[in-house]
């Protein structure tokens, strides 16, 4: 997720696109990129963090899921959807992670057509290398704000979260650019 615009409009642009464009809420707008843009950085420090260790982003969602789940393991359905990825997606990670040495599939104690993935003590040894690096960098990125601004970042991000399916709607219902084809 690449957000780079760092020339971002200013007020005045967002008023004067407000005469042709009367839906703007200028505010909502100004947010709205400055909260990509800044999410774009936020994601892009972690993505560069990981790499240093050697593994993507989606590795790292596959395997602190793991970490999480040590004892008993993850079935790549289960990995799939908690991280809002495709099945045939996950499986790719599980191979290259598998290939790599961090995870292995067992038999599924149940049903021998499905396997449970585990980290492996090499896997386990990568996350608790990687985790404080990754925690030390949050807290350092989250510094500047006090607890009672962390609470209510998280209360505000939870409230923008219920418009996603409104946001998403608007653009299913808009009509197609007669360009596009």
């Amino acid at each position: 997720m690449d957000f780079d615009l760092r020339d971002l409009p200013t007020r005045e642009a967002l008023q004067e696109f407000s005469m042709r464009i009367p839906e703007i809420d200028i505010r909502a707008t100004e947010a709205m990129l400055f909260f990509m843009r800044v999410s774009s950085s936020t994601f892009k420090v972690s993505f560069e963090g990981f790499e240093k260790f050697g593994i993507s982003h989606g590795k790292f969602s596959v395997l602190i899921l793991l970490y999480r789940n040590t004892n008993t393991g993850l079935m790549a359905t289960e990995l799939a959807e908690k991280v809002g990825i495709s099945k045939p997606t996950v499986t790719g990670l599980i191979d290259r992670l598998e290939r790599d040495g961090f995870v292995i599939r067992q038999s599924h104690p149940s049903d021998r057509r499905m396997s449970i993935v585990k980290l492996t003590d090499q896997g386990t040894e990568l996350m608790e290398r990687l985790l404080p690096v990754h925690f030390t960098s949050t807290s350092r990125l989250m510094s500047h704000l006090s607890n009672d601004e962390k609470e209510l970042l998280l209360t505000l991000l939870q409230k923008i979260e219920l418009g996603i399916p409104q946001a998403q709607e608007i653009y299913k219902k808009a009509k197609l650019n007669p360009f596009h084809k």
